[in-house]
């Protein structure tokens, strides 16, 4: 591995493990991650974190039933900050929410969705020893387009030279280069890919992703290496929110910007998908992903 090779015998409860779906409500499925596994190795100071930010995730096959056994059918997201001291692992979560399924949790469509997500809310809350925000929304809500512009960001795989070639798959700060600008001020570049992939830190199952950067500053990251450099990342064997947060402070540290954005839209996986959003500064959070009780879509494969 080209970042490091991370223990996992917190995670591997369930990742890499036949597990037994239930369908009541146990919240003892939960397994968290300290996020300073991985930032050791990047340097970053949990004290002093060199961006803001979140983790969004959206789970579209929640549900539970009334208390005359009726089925009710949710879309949840949920947020939690990224200066959380721990990240939960993907499989605990996605068997966590399954055990709702069959678990009585109120009198009407609303109270079950209400209470599920308060239930949420307590659990995460105290496995992870911070904020979380949980919205339920009926499947049939009308959901909000992401703030994320595609047409305002330069397609790194349309925009890169015909002739560049590609042999590098552990990620590798070193395939970065970098035009500076001539006049003093700094200049703003978008750029986006729709080639992220990396791999489940224990399974190895492949995880598919659309990366957004957004930076500004007089150091700016060449087309063709910033692709290269996201081609990288193709064999690495990391969770969603590490590979984020690698991207970013190998970007902070080479270029020291004014200001920089990095946005990871993963594909969903066993019903949810992962979303970190890391920024310099506050004012750069993007909204609508950022906040719990809007609903949006994403990019078409997500």
């Amino acid at each position: 591995m080209a970042l490091q090779e991370l223990d996992n015998s917190n995670i591997d409860t369930h990742l890499g493990q036949t597990s037994s779906y239930t369908g009541e409500y146990d919240k003892s499925l939960l397994v968290r991650e300290p996020r300073s596994s991985n930032r050791e190795y990047l340097e970053i100071s949990e004290d002093s974190l060199p961006f803001h930010g979140c983790d969004v995730w959206n789970g579209y096959e929640v549900s539970a039933l009334t208390n005359k056994g009726k089925p009710v059918a949710a879309i949840a997201k949920v947020i939690y900050p990224c200066n959380s001291k721990y990240i939960v692992e993907s499989k605990s979560m996605k068997l966590y929410w399954n055990s709702f399924n069959m678990t009585k949790m109120g009198d009407n469509d609303d109270e079950v969705m209400n209470n599920i997500a308060k239930r949420a809310i307590e659990d995460l809350g105290e496995l992870l020893e911070t904020g979380i925000s949980v919205q339920l929304f009926f499947p049939d809500e009308t959901a909000h387009e992401l703030t994320i512009n595609s047409k305002e960001y330069t397609h790194l795989e349309l925009s890169a030279s015909e002739d560049i070639e590609f042999d590098t798959y552990n990620e590798s700060p070193d395939l970065l280069e970098f035009e500076e600008t001539i006049d003093e001020d700094s200049e703003l570049r978008k750029f986006k890919s729709n080639i992220l992939k990396s791999n489940c830190r224990v399974t190895s199952q492949p995880d598919w992703g659309d990366v957004f950067i957004s930076i500004k500053g007089k150091k700016i990251p060449t087309i063709d290496s910033l692709l290269k450099y996201i081609v990288s990342f193709r064999d690495e064997c990391h969770f969603h929110e590490e590979i984020c947060e690698c991207i970013y402070k190998r970007l902070w540290d080479l270029c020291s910007p004014d200001e920089l954005t990095v946005t990871c839209l993963y594909v969903r996986r066993g019903g949810w998908d992962i979303n970190p959003h890391r920024v310099s500064h506050e004012y750069l959070y993007n909204n609508q992903l950022a906040d719990v009780g809007v609903m949006f879509t994403k990019q078409p494969r997500q």
